[in-house]
């Protein structure tokens, strides 16, 4: 089964809180459990109208959303070249090429049309399928988080990530 991506919208918001609802899924993020859908609703809502270069996809396969996406420019002066990236994928969708997927396209975007620079991630320090990922599209672990994420009642250590634009834009007139 191939994995569809398609941006965001707001009457995703019920399928974000089934996948935001599963322990394997917020356990490795830093969302906290029983999300609401009107909350969902309103953040998908604001990012369908976002200009800032912010994109927030999702991954269905066989019709069912099984893995969200998103990059989020950053709006101080100074970071403007910087983006935050998180994803989640649905424990059943593991290893059948959602994240890389999801990954793919939101650097597509970043280093073809939003004109990012660096983007950034956090990542549960053993979370070591999600580290592969991101190395092998370029990331490199730049800094351990002691105690950074309260997980299920336990602190846990995150890894702070970040890929440079492989080949920056230039100018290309003459």
């Amino acid at each position: 089964m191939s994995v569809t991506l398609r941006r965001a919208q707001a009457d995703d918001a019920p399928a974000f809180v089934r996948l935001m609802s599963d322990e394997a899924v917020f356990g490795s993020l830093m969302q906290l459990p029983h999300p609401s859908e009107a909350l969902w609703r309103e953040r998908l809502a604001s990012q369908e109208k976002a200009t800032n270069g912010e994109l927030h996809l999702v991954a269905l396969l066989g019709g069912v959303v099984v893995g969200s996406a998103g990059l989020l420019p950053q709006p101080q002066v100074r970071r403007r070249h910087v983006a935050m990236l998180g994803i989640s994928v649905a424990q059943a969708a593991h290893r059948q090429g959602v994240g890389l997927a999801l990954m793919t396209a939101l650097l597509d975007h970043a280093d073809r049309w939003a004109g990012i620079l660096r983007v950034e991630l956090f990542v549960f320090a053993d979370n070591a399928p999600a580290i592969a990922l991101y190395e092998r599209l370029g990331f490199v672990r730049e800094g351990l988080h002691r105690a950074h994420g309260l997980r299920a009642g336990v602190y846990a250590d995150t890894l702070s990530m970040a890929r440079l634009h492989p080949n920056p834009p230039r100018w290309g007139g003459g």
